[in-house]
This record gives structure tokens, sequence and C-alpha cells, in this order.
């Protein structure tokens, strides 16, 4: 075989440089959950989260190392209450996030104020909107979030937490159906529609939120429209109130039969894998109300 010259040489090097530039300068690109595309130079190295659940997702995909600032009540993991505050889920501090210079900022589309998130972007900054309505949007996040910040353990715990989620609807998603109100707030007395990811939390357990189709994500109701609905269980969380309040509405199922349940409001509201935490509780004690369930009226 003929040897190479110099000069094919030198080409087939120089081949070699450009292709392995190129790799080293692909953009990173994603859609976010506002369908939007975000796209890098290369992986983030400095992110600001504007969320709890997005602080968590961050430390989960493996990009916790890389976090220099998130909102306030960011308290999980501990990591992640000694970082720098950028301001409240409804009012960003902007120009702290200036100073702290992020490449990469994941920002919350309900919870943020809309305003402030199109400023980030005016001024140039990198921003995911993270709006998890789904289960998987939860494990979708994690993948996304592990390919922005260059982490494959975002990809690793999506498939775990869609392992564990199959789990939990193999159980309990088939039995018989149980209605429930599920209190967030006392006064005004609100709850969250069938857009949420609670109800989906809810459905995956075999039960149905009775305010499910209301139009608002976090509607108001009143005590008289929660009594014409009559449900099985009445579901509040713990950061909600006390339970007694109900207890002289004695016409509901739920009260007669003491299916008066409380739940970990923290987990089971924050969308990120230890949700799944708070939705197996949540599933055995609805169980529980299906065990005892009152006999349907003639």
């Amino acid at each position: 075989m003929k040897p190479l010259g110099l000069r094919s040489v030198m080409k087939s090097v120089a081949l070699l440089c450009v292709f392995f530039c190129a790799i080293a300068h692909a953009e990173i690109s994603v859609v976010d959950d506002s369908g939007r595309r975000v796209t890098l130079s290369s992986p983030a190295k400095r992110i600001v989260s504007l969320a709890p659940h997005a602080t968590e997702l961050l430390f989960v995909a493996g990009a916790g190392i890389k976090v220099i600032g998130v909102s306030s009540g960011s308290d999980y993991p501990s990591e992640a209450s000694q970082l720098p505050s950028t301001g409240n889920s409804s009012r960003v501090d902007i120009e702290r996030i200036t100073l702290l210079k992020p490449d990469l900022i994941i920002a919350w589309t309900s919870g943020n104020n809309p305003r402030q998130i199109a400023q980030l972007r005016q001024q140039g900054y990198a921003v995911f909107e993270s709006e998890p309505r789904r289960f998987e949007d939860i494990a979708t996040t994690l993948e996304r979030l592990g390919t922005l910040t260059g982490s494959t353990e975002g990809r690793n715990a999506a498939a775990e937490f869609r392992r564990s989620l199959a789990l939990l609807g193999d159980r309990y998603q088939t039995r018989s159906p149980v209605t429930v109100f599920y209190q967030i707030w006392p006064s005004p007395l609100m709850t969250l529609n069938g857009q949420h990811l609670v109800s989906q939390a809810l459905n995956l357990c075999g039960a149905r939120n009775v305010f499910g189709g209301l139009p608002q994500l976090a509607p108001t109701v009143s005590r008289e429209a929660v009594a014409s609905a009559n449900p099985d269980a009445i579901l509040i969380s713990d950061e909600s109130g006390r339970t007694e309040r109900w207890a002289n509405l004695t016409s509901l199922k739920a009260v007669r039969q003491q299916h008066i349940l409380k739940v970990n409001g923290k987990l089971l509201n924050r969308p990120t894998p230890r949700m799944l935490t708070a939705v197996s509780d949540l599933c055995e004690q609805i169980d529980t109300v299906r065990r005892h369930k009152l006999p349907t009226s003639p």
C-alpha cells in the first residue's frame, strides 16, 4: 500500500480538526414548556432558578453544583437554602440576577411575573420556562435540564421516575372511583382544577376531582358548591388549615364517614420526583375511603 504523502496527512488532520471543532461548538437546544426554543452555545455553568420546584429539579438532574441563585422557598435539598436569593416567585429581583451573571435562568410560567420573564429575555438571558402539568412533564424536564447542563443524571432520574409512577398506576388506577374535593386554601376556599398535576395524581389513585371541570387553575369555590358536589372525601393540604371547619357540615358524605384526609401539600403540590411519596400516601388514604364508602342512594 502506497504511504500517504505529507500533504494528504495534513489535509486529513485539518478535516479532523474541523470535525471535532464543530462538535465542540455544536449548539445545545431544547424546547421549554412555553413552546419556546432555548439554545446555548455550550452547557450552562451558572444557573439561576426562579421557583422551588425548578431548584429541586436542577439538583435531581445533576446540575445542583451549577446553581448560583434561587427563589425564596427553595428549601430542598438543604444546600439550596444556602444559596443567594433572587426574590420570591411572584416578584423576581432582576438587579440581583444581573449581578449573578447567569448563563441560564429557569423560570416558572404560572408562578413568575410574565413581564419580568419577558424583561429577562430582552436583556439577553437564556430563559427556560418550566410548567409541569403532567407527570410526564416532570420526566422530560429532568431530561431537558440534563441536556442544557451537560449532565447524564437527568435522563437516569427521568427513567426511575417513570418506573415508580407506572408501579403506582398499575396498583391503584383501575380501582373503583372515589370523588374528592381538594382544599388548598381555607379562606377564601380554594381548590385546583383538572389541568393541575394534583388532579392527575388523583386519577392515578382512582379518584376524581369534583371541580376538575372549572376553567381556572386554582379556582375559588363556596362551601355550598362543595355540599352540592357531595364528594366521598375531602382532601386538605397540611398548609391550608385544620379539618375541624368541616365538622358541622354533616350533610356531606365525607363528613359523616369521617373521610376528611390530610396530605403533605409541599410534596404533593411541588412537581418533582419527591411528589410520588405524597402520591403513594394519597393513594393509600383514598383506598381506605374506597373500602368504606356509603352505598349510593336509590
